[in-house]
This record gives structure tokens, sequence and C-alpha cells, in this order.
């Protein structure tokens, strides 16, 4: 039952999702259990009574269609030719998933932000640091995100985008036990993790796309379905895995910088130092 639900799900926030909701549940549950205690306690206050970052992971699919304008906002085209991320080609209006962190970031930081516009800033951001390591929302093949490339997952037609939303990780295990196995990994790589600003985030998400996600794709003639085996899920797990334990030490990193005293400080990010692991 639990795997039907999951596959709707999956299949109700597609086209534009980045991880189903298992792969934002983990993300937003290892971020929770780094969070300080003080910023623990003030999450806590603006998601308001009985949520958690998990049960809002994500609501930014959720009013996407009610709210279309967003719908830009969950990825970044970066052109899989390209080495690096470059703003004003990828991200020229600012409607991106890189602008609108840094944007909902700043809002959140601000305790004059009215409650419902910082509580809804916080929503953005736990989904959208979620998103944006997926490498599909980081990378351009013309194909809107591999919606358009055709596969058959095993014995399952689908697309290249639904099959790292969630179908590769549904197959890994079930999020409760996922979880202390990439919480712990994610606590123990945290410093490592932290280190790079979002852009190079945005970047290490790209690489993995060009090497991984269609650096491994099987070639199929023009036209056909491209067959993933095991072979393809081999090379895929690993790179999942990594990805949601970097988003959640680094959503972590981000909410406790944000929210870290209360003042409304700008957060900070360690310019210098690349991307970890």
């Amino acid at each position: 039952m639990r795997r039907i639900a999951f596959f709707a799900a999956l299949a109700a926030c597609a086209p534009l999702c980045a991880w189903g909701p298992e792969g934002h549940d983990l993300v937003a549950r290892i971020a929770e259990a780094q969070l300080t205690p003080a910023v623990h306690a003030r999450v806590v206050a603006i998601l308001g009574p009985g949520a958690t970052m998990a049960s809002v992971s994500s609501w930014a699919d959720q009013i996407r269609r009610g709210r279309p304008e967003t719908a830009p906002w969950h990825y970044i085209d970066i052109p899989i030719t390209e080495a690096h991320l470059d703003m004003a080609r990828d991200c020229p209006k600012g409607d991106c998933v890189i602008a609108k962190i840094a944007d909902f970031r700043k809002i959140l930081a601000d305790p004059a932000t009215p409650p419902p516009a910082r509580r809804e800033a916080l929503l953005f951001l736990i989904h959208f640091i979620g998103d944006m390591h997926q490498p599909l929302h980081c990378s351009d093949n013309h194909d809107k995100g591999g919606n358009d490339v055709h596969v058959q997952f095993f014995d399952r037609p689908a697309n290249l985008h639904s099959v790292w939303d969630g179908f590769l990780l549904n197959r890994m295990g079930s999020e409760d036990q996922l979880f202390p196995v990439l919480s712990a990994e994610s606590a123990r790589h945290k410093k490592k993790f932290a280190k790079g600003t979002v852009e190079d985030w945005a970047e290490q998400s790209h690489k993995a796309a060009v090497k991984i996600v269609y650096g491994k794709l099987p070639n199929a003639a023009q036209g056909q379905t491209a067959a993933l085996d095991a072979r393809y899920e081999t090379a895929a797990d690993p790179l999942i895995r990594l990805q949601i334990e970097r988003a959640g030490a680094r959503l972590a990193h981000v909410l406790n910088e944000a929210l870290k005293d209360g003042s409304g400080d700008a957060p900070t990010v360690t310019q210098s130092a690349p991307a970890g692991r």
C-alpha cells in the first residue's frame, strides 16, 4: 500500500518534482537532526503547532498548480555542454532555484518579516535545497529535465526524470530504513558538505548529471526507449544517497546560519572552499 501511495504521489507532481515525497522527507529529517537546539526551537515556532520539517517538505510541490509562477523556482537549467554555472545565461530573470534560495534566506533571516511570509520562506527553503540536489534540476539537455527521455526501468515504462525523482530511491528501501544510515553519514561529513556556496552546490549537482545521469544512460536509437537495468542502478544509487546526505547537511547549515541568533544577521557561507566531498 505504501508503494502504491508513493507512485501515485510521484505521478501527481510530475513533471517538475525533484525527489518524490520520500526523498524530500529524508532531506528534511536529516536536516532537522542537525539543527542546533536554539535554531530547532525557532523552526518549530515558525512552522507552528503540529508541523515538522518533514511534514511540510513537499508543500512547494503541492501549491505549484495554484501558484504557477513558482514552477521555475524548482530548478536551474545549466547546459550539460557547459562546465560551469553562469547566472546571466542560466537564470537571466532571477527566476530559478539558486536565486530563490538567496531570496528566501534573506526573508527568513529577518525577524521583522511578517510571520506568514517568514513561514513561507522556510517552507520554500526546505524544499528547494532538496530540489537542487536532484541532478536533473541543475542540468539542461533540451529534454525538460529528463521528462522527454523515455526509458524502460526494469519492467516499468517511465521517463528519466521520474526514475531519478523516486523510482531508484524507492527500490533502496523504505524511508524509515534509509533514514538512520543516511542521517549518520550526513552528520559525519556535515562540515565538509557545508563548504562552498549554493552556486558551488549547483555545479556539483550539474557535474553529477553529466557524469552519471546522462553519462551512464544507455544509448538508444532515435525514437526508441532506453532500457535501464541493474548496471544503471548500480551507478546511480551511491549518487542518490550522497546527494540526499549532502542536501540534509546543507539545509541544516543554511537554517543554522539564518536563524542562529534571531537578530536578523544575514546568513554566511564559506566562500573560498570548494563544495565538500
